[in-house]
């Protein structure tokens, strides 16, 4: 088969759809790869580092997407790149259609097969491809959290630490959210979990224990005291194929304290917190009824390299399979890949994504 790598073009976004040792690992299995010259350089990955692994390096993005019958990405399309699909080619990547609705419309005019992995499956219903960046998001909410903390960046000027004990709230308890609050309780952080789900949050009681954590169910009331008492707020709520509920309204704003922090990793499908919008790694927040907001849309985006190198050992057995089997037969054969398809001849094929868009 025929595989493209284009260069990601969105904000500070130097991850690659494939490294040089994925490309090798495909270009002996016969297939050939078609990578956009410095695509990779941002994270060591050279030119000539994957034309020894086997791929044919094209300068245009225009010129990979005509080429290939498959293109491996890590983000959406932006609109720079819808002039490039068509609709005898298959796109797999980050697609976040529910939070999108005016970009899947785009998106279906194209006729482009559209397989995402943020809706790929496994056998025990998790999200294999959507939870190495999920944890690397949530990690890094910690982080950029407490960075914007500081007065210099008009936060608070609160310290995570033993120091002054301060209030970390995690709304949301999937992958993202179990990570952020390892992190915010590696920083001596006070954790405040708040999830749906009584279950997860007393096996997440056994995990860490109860010393400085507090375990909420999730009620407006529950959300707007914890959210009122804390220093950082972490929203990492997922519904799949579906856009991010808002759980912090504007009216609990007010009664936060200024320069707290709110990080909305769900940015990517549309936001958890109704005051969100989406910012870039150029100009991350935006301040709103004093509260500082961290919206970016791809948070992983600040550590590529890392977040590359994790997708990949994640993607690799896919886009194996697809370029092994051929786009068709890979679907029908892996009820887990047929999950990830969202899109196809200019019809929205999953079911919650259609829902979505649709309401």
């Amino acid at each position: 088969m025929k595989i493209g790598v284009p260069s990601e073009v969105k904000n500070n976004e130097h991850r690659v759809g494939l490294t040089p040792e994925s490309v090798k690992i495909l270009s002996d299995l016969g297939h050939q790869l078609f990578v956009q010259s410095s695509a990779g350089h941002a994270i060591g990955f050279t030119d000539n580092l994957y034309e020894l692994s086997g791929a044919k390096i094209i300068d245009s993005a225009s010129g990979v997407f005509e080429s290939s019958e498959l293109i491996i990405k890590v983000k959406e399309p932006v609109e720079d790149e819808f002039k490039f699909l068509r609709d005898d080619l298959t796109l797999f990547t980050y697609l976040h259609l529910a939070g999108d609705p005016l970009q899947a419309k785009k998106l279906l005019a194209t006729g482009v097969t559209g397989i995402a992995y943020e809706t790929v499956t496994a056998d025990d219903n998790s999200l294999p491809l959507l939870a190495p960046m999920s944890a690397i998001a949530g990690q890094l909410s910690v982080v950029v959290g407490s960075y914007h903390l500081l007065k210099p960046n008009n936060g608070r000027g609160t310290l995570l630490s033993d120091l002054d004990p301060r209030i970390v709230t995690v709304i949301g308890a999937g992958v993202a959210g179990k990570e952020a609050i390892a992190k915010a309780r590696a920083n001596n952080g006070h954790v405040k979990v708040i999830d749906l789900n009584q279950s997860k949050l007393e096996e997440l009681k056994l995990e860490f224990g109860e010393e400085k954590m507090e375990y909420i169910v999730s009620t407006t009331d529950s959300i707007r005291d914890a959210v009122s008492e804390s220093d950082l707020v972490i929203g990492a709520v997922y519904v799949v194929g579906k856009e991010a509920p808002k759980v912090v309204s504007r009216d609990m704003l007010k009664n936060m304290t200024d320069g707290s922090v709110l990080v909305d990793i769900s940015i990517d499908q549309g936001g958890c917190f109704e005051s969100s919008k989406p910012t870039n790694h150029d100009d991350p927040t935006f301040i709103e009824n004093g509260v500082l907001h961290y919206c970016v849309t791809n948070m992983p985006g600040a550590v590529p390299l890392t977040a590359t190198i994790a997708l990949n050992k994640a993607t690799l057995p896919f886009i194996t399979e697809l370029a092994n089997k051929g786009i068709s037969k890979a679907l029908n054969d892996d009820s887990h890949l047929m999950n990830g398809l969202n899109i196809k001849d200019g019809v929205i094929i999953h079911p919650a994504i259609k829902e979505s868009l649709e309401k």
